[in-house]
């Protein structure tokens, strides 16, 4: 007989939506009939429950977080309580990725990343938006991440005030088929971009101190989107040593087989760099760039002086070096 997964009928919501197509993607519940109701019996019968019944227990495949008391996190690292799709994903997300990318050659600490990575950046933002989390509780950094609005788009496939419900089982396949589509290219990037590049900025990172004897200058020969994993490879170098110095400028190549200078930013999303390129080189270009900084093959020193460029490697080293020792 099909495995059958239960949740709440009526209006519905993107967590559970989530939920039953993440289990759908499992061996186990491939095949399974979603059943919708609030009827105790009926979800009794049923194999796994998600979003309904008031009970969160994993050994029972019960997974509700409405009941008094509930206050589970994904890890320690966390304080957003999870909704069902944050508890499906606690506990199956690692086969759930495994399923998704199942042709791609991943190991076993690179799902583990995956797994972690698909959670900040995606799943807590819907467990914060169904529990009524403000992103904002106490200062101006967002206590989780919602890179989608897609709580609010699942909520746009149920009926208007003024319409009539129609068939809400068929508005609610279109919502795991929304949220379903989301995930996958979700996973997919992580697993085929996120993933490799870190590797670059991780080489980079850790040869930094070949590249300048003060730390303070990554390179990286090939250009990927290096931000978001500069970030989380230097927290993670911090917490095992404190006292090592943060990296200010970081090098690459651009798509002119030029070479950029780039202040790193004080935090992630941040318009204030750590130490900008100096304010005598700032929006001059060219000939007259490279005559006041003495450096050859000079193109230009953005006006703010958080990026500028060199027509070679060398040359936007050397900038670099000499920004480090000017005030």
């Amino acid at each position: 007989m099909p495995k059958t997964i239960g949740t709440h009928s009526g209006t519905f919501h993107c967590d559970e939506a989530l939920a039953c197509y993440m289990l759908r993607q499992l061996d186990e519940y491939k095949d399974a009939k979603v059943v919708r109701s609030r009827d105790p019996s009926t979800l009794d019968a049923c194999d796994i429950v998600v979003d309904v019944g008031g009970v969160y227990s994993h050994d029972a495949k019960r997974y509700d977080h409405h009941q008094r008391g509930f206050d589970e996190q994904f890890s320690g690292s966390y304080k957003t309580k999870l909704s069902s799709a944050g508890l499906v994903y606690k506990h199956y997300g690692k086969d759930i990725i495994r399923a998704i990318i199942v042709d791609e050659q991943v190991g076993d600490d690179e799902i583990d990343m995956l797994h972690e990575k698909l959670y900040k950046s995606f799943i807590e933002g819907i467990d914060g938006s169904d529990n009524g989390i403000s992103r904002y509780p106490d200062s101006i950094e967002p206590a989780y991440q919602d890179n989608s609005g897609l709580s609010a788009r699942v909520g746009r496939l149920n009926p208007w005030w003024n319409q009539p419900e129609g068939d809400m089982d068929a508005r609610f396949a279109q919502a795991m088929s929304l949220t379903g589509g989301e995930l996958h290219e979700r996973v997919r990037y992580y697993a085929l971009a996120w993933l490799p590049g870190r590797k670059v900025v991780e080489q980079g990172f850790n040869n930094r101190f070949d590249i300048d004897r003060s730390g303070q200058i990554v390179l990286f020969e090939q250009f990927c989107p290096w931000k978001d994993y500069l970030d989380i490879i230097e927290t993670e170098a911090l917490a095992k040593d404190p006292e090592a110095p943060k990296p200010v400028y970081v090098l690459y190549p651009d798509t002119s087989n030029n070479w950029r200078v780039q202040a790193i930013s004080e935090r992630p999303g941040s318009y204030t760099s750590r130490r900008p390129l100096p304010e005598a080189w700032r929006g001059i270009r060219d000939a007259e760039l490279s005559e006041r900084t003495g450096i050859e093959g000079c193109i230009f020193v953005h006006q703010s002086g958080f990026i500028g460029g060199n027509k070679t490697r060398d040359g936007a080293l050397e900038l670099a070096r000499k920004a480090l020792t000017m005030d």
